[in-house]
């Protein structure tokens, strides 16, 4: 095979950790929804997770307030509603109402979670010291709800440039972990 090299600045299209989500935040009594793919699991338990939000979003300020959020992993059955967050702003639009999202009152946390998506993990702000640095939140995730009736979620995955992958087959293999 014969490789050639790749721009620099598209490398995450080829590291994308994991589902497109939608994570909420509230602040003062108002939710807002916002679309993000840049996260990573950091430890198992308690279950920690890094996000990086860009400092010029409007849920960075709130979640940098208020140290608290639902990162929601809607599927594919979602992906149109979700690139319509993403393409829009808090700011100026309340989201649940202009894609038609539910919000469902969280167990520990201000931010709703949202019905429509399969699951949702409500998150505190465990560590911020890289926040001003890099834009990553570490978050602890202090409850996890599911849709039981959805053994298989198909989810979508950011490829850049409007292009995503769907998550497809799942296979079983031999595992050492326990």
């Amino acid at each position: 095979m014969e490789k050639k090299t790749y721009p620099l600045g598209s490398v995450y299209r080829l590291l994308e950790p994991g589902p497109v989500v939608l994570v909420t935040t509230s602040r003062r009594g108002r939710a807002n929804i916002m679309t993000m793919s840049w996260h990573t699991m950091i430890e198992f338990d308690p279950p920690l997770v890094g996000c990086v939000i860009s400092n010029r979003n409007y849920t960075f300020d709130i979640l940098n307030e208020t140290g608290e959020c639902v990162i929601n992993i809607p599927t594919v059955a979602l992906a149109e509603k979700v690139v319509g967050c993403g393409n829009s702003s808090g700011r100026e639009v309340d989201k649940f109402e202009k894609f038609g999202f539910t919000p469902v009152a969280a167990s520990y946390i201000k931010a709703p979670l949202i019905d429509e998506c399969y699951a949702s993990l409500e998150c505190k702000l465990v560590d911020g010291a890289m926040v001003d640095k890099y834009n990553l939140f570490i978050l602890e995730v202090v409850k996890v709800w599911i849709d039981p009736a959805q053994q298989h979620p198909q989810t979508i995955h950011h490829q850049g440039e409007g292009k995503f992958m769907v998550a497809g087959e799942t296979i079983q293999l031999p595992s050492g972990m326990k």
